[in-house]
């Protein structure tokens, strides 16, 4: 039978972990072995004891290297190295970010399993969409983070001592992360305003009961559910119909992503300058590559001179670890079930959720998306 193994994260600030004692207990029942490194759900608050109750077995991390036959993370760790030929990773790998990843663990031998390379279109694979899990829950923390950052309610009070006006929200990108984001602002009382660049999310935007903010800017629908990146044309008609819709609100959250790629810039530094006092910009796409903001950083939370906080919202996720791991360990689970056949682990290259998500397989970079990545890389 096959050994499941289950690594503590190593990337600053992570929490979150790959399976939960619940599902750990499933795969037991299921007659496979799961082996948990000593520590590795600390972060989301499922202890050693949780996971040997549930039929785990509990080991250092050398052993689940020395032993699993599938390993189980959400990002890549930092120790590559310990991975054997033969072995499958499976975890958000972010291939198309760092195409140095894939190469080594194809020279290694190592059969790499990136769930962020999945379309949002497959329909069968929707229970194993965890870039969508995740983003749930970032949207989530990302306007909750908004409130606790503002200095005002969000929703309209009447008291004794008078009413306050709601404050006014804009999402800017109605991805998974920003409709989400959307209906939380909501929920919490404020007149919320959507935008996004594709004509269907105007839609979706529409559907949740928020306005939507209608510019004269071209649509920009691209593949498997994504944004395209703007012409450089596009981009710039879009830009100042943003600068001088952006200033009439109080929170601004941003989450235009484009996978693989530099986030475009969406808010100025003249539209961050128009902004009144107090204002909060929440960027949901900081990170490495740049964000949607001018001036945020990842991770870190910065105030300008006028007064305008600019949270970096870098791997919001990971700051909601039970509920985030928890979705992911579904995620993870369900893409087990096609992975395990009679207990042995088994890629079908006739498989179109294995072709998808399978970045490297018997000593060689497969996918076709990430080759033309490291290709590109190497020649410029």
């Amino acid at each position: 039978m096959a050994i499941i193994g289950v690594i503590r994260e190593t990337a600053p600030g992570e929490r979150r972990v790959a399976l939960v004692p619940a599902d750990a207990g499933k795969l037991h029942l299921s007659g496979l072995d799961v082996l948990v490194e000593s520590g590795a759900g600390a972060g989301a608050r499922h202890d050693d004891e949780a996971y040997a109750t549930a039929g785990a077995r509990v080991a250092g991390r050398a052993q689940v290297y020395a032993e699993s036959d599938i390993l189980l993370c959400l990002r890549p760790p930092d120790d590559l190295e310990a991975l054997r030929g033969g072995q499958i990773l499976v975890g958000l790998l972010a291939p198309l970010a760092d195409a140095r990843v894939p190469e080594r663990l194809a020279a290694a031998g190592v059969t790499a399993i990136s769930l962020d390379l999945l379309p949002r279109t497959l329909s069968r694979a929707q229970a194993m969409d965890a870039l969508t899990s995740q983003a749930n829950v970032a949207g989530y923390k990302a306007a909750l983070m908004a409130a606790d950052a503002y200095g005002g309610f969000l929703p309209m009070l009447v008291t004794a001592a008078g009413t306050t006006r709601p404050a006014r929200v804009l999402v800017l990108g109605a991805g998974i992360a920003g409709l989400q984001a959307i209906a939380t602002a909501r929920r919490l009382g404020a007149v919320v305003t959507g935008y996004d660049v594709r004509e269907a999310a105007r839609d979706d935007i529409a559907s949740t009961g928020a306005s939507v903010l209608r510019l004269d800017a071209p649509a920009a629908a691209g593949e498997g559910g994504y944004a395209r990146r703007l012409t450089e044309a596009e981009a710039a008609q879009q830009q100042q119909a943003l600068d001088d819709a952006v200033a009439g609100f109080d929170i601004v959250i941003t989450a235009a992503q484009v996978p693989g790629g530099r986030p475009p810039l969406l808010v100025t530094s003249d539209a961050v300058d128009r902004l009144r006092p107090g204002a909060v910009v929440v960027d949901l796409a900081a990170g490495p590559h740049g964000g949607n903001v001018a001036g945020s950083e990842p991770g870190r939370t910065v105030v300008t001179p006028r007064g305008v906080t600019l949270i970096g919202a870098a791997d919001l996720a990971a700051r909601v670890p039970e509920a985030a791991s928890t979705a992911y360990s579904r995620n993870v689970c369900s893409l087990l079930a096609t992975l395990v056949r009679d207990g042995v682990p088994a890629i079908d290259p006739q498989d179109e959720v294995h072709t998808a998500v399978v970045v490297t397989h018997r000593g060689r970079i497969t996918h076709p998306r990430v080759a033309a990545a490291l290709a590109e890389e190497v020649t410029s």
